[in-house]
């Protein structure tokens, strides 16, 4: 009985990874387990035409306990936030993502007016070095064999949908139940773009893999605050 009463006290917090990545990006993300249950979203193919906002509302069935925690990285960021919309949570935990259109950086900003995101050479995804460039901001040779176990969606149609989708986001309020950790040295959405969020000292893009142990080491008190 006190077995199940434990469970049930649990927080439940579930992950979604950035885009084209996997769970694996959480591979070093350690929460008390007396305290916390993990669960680990993943990215579908979406169907032919479907909205970022229809996307969600399919996605918001795996969650299946109330009150949890979301937490995204990235694109993953914006899906959580479009999640949290159909469905009650407690807290919505962005990482190293934009909270509304007005957070995105100019090139963004210039492609949703000009389609300029149309002519970026997706059909390459199989590229190691293009799909990195494309979902981290980052190409370092060194790394490229380790993002490779990271960055498993590698569809095209999926690649050119999640680019509109993160260019042409209508967001422009945000949540008040939201928190956004943001590196410093995030490449991908510049932190100069970033309005109320947790700074990470020298945090990049990656910061999710490269600085696990700042999260292990605050994550479970910004879940709790």
């Amino acid at each position: 009985m006190l077995e199940n009463q434990t469970v049930q006290n649990k927080k439940h917090v579930y992950f979604m990874p950035g885009m084209a990545a996997n769970p694996s990006i959480f591979d070093n993300i350690d929460l008390p387990p007396e305290t916390f249950e993990k669960h680990f979203l993943d990215w579908s193919v979406p169907d032919k035409d479907i909205s970022l906002e229809d996307y969600a509302l399919i996605m918001s069935r795996r969650i299946k306990h109330v009150d949890a925690v979301l937490i995204g990285v990235s694109f993953g960021g914006i899906l959580v936030q479009e999640i949290a919309k159909h469905i009650k949570v407690a807290k919505v935990i962005i990482i190293s993502s934009v909270k509304s259109k007005s957070e995105l950086p100019k090139r963004m900003i210039f492609a949703r007016y000009t389609k300029a995101h149309k002519l970026l050479p997706t059909g390459l995804v199989n590229n190691m070095e293009l799909l990195a460039k494309y979902a981290f901001g980052e190409t370092i040779p060194k790394r490229l064999a380790l993002y490779e176990q990271y960055l498993s969606v590698r569809d095209k149609y999926y690649i050119d949908w999640s680019i509109d989708a993160i260019v042409n986001w209508k967001q422009t309020q945000y949540q008040e139940n939201i928190i956004h950790i943001h590196g410093e040295n995030d490449p991908v959405f510049p932190i100069g773009h970033i309005k109320n969020c947790i700074t990470v000292k020298n945090g990049t893009h990656t910061m999710i893999i490269h600085r696990s142990k700042w999260f292990n080491e605050h994550l479970p008190t910004i879940i709790l605050q």
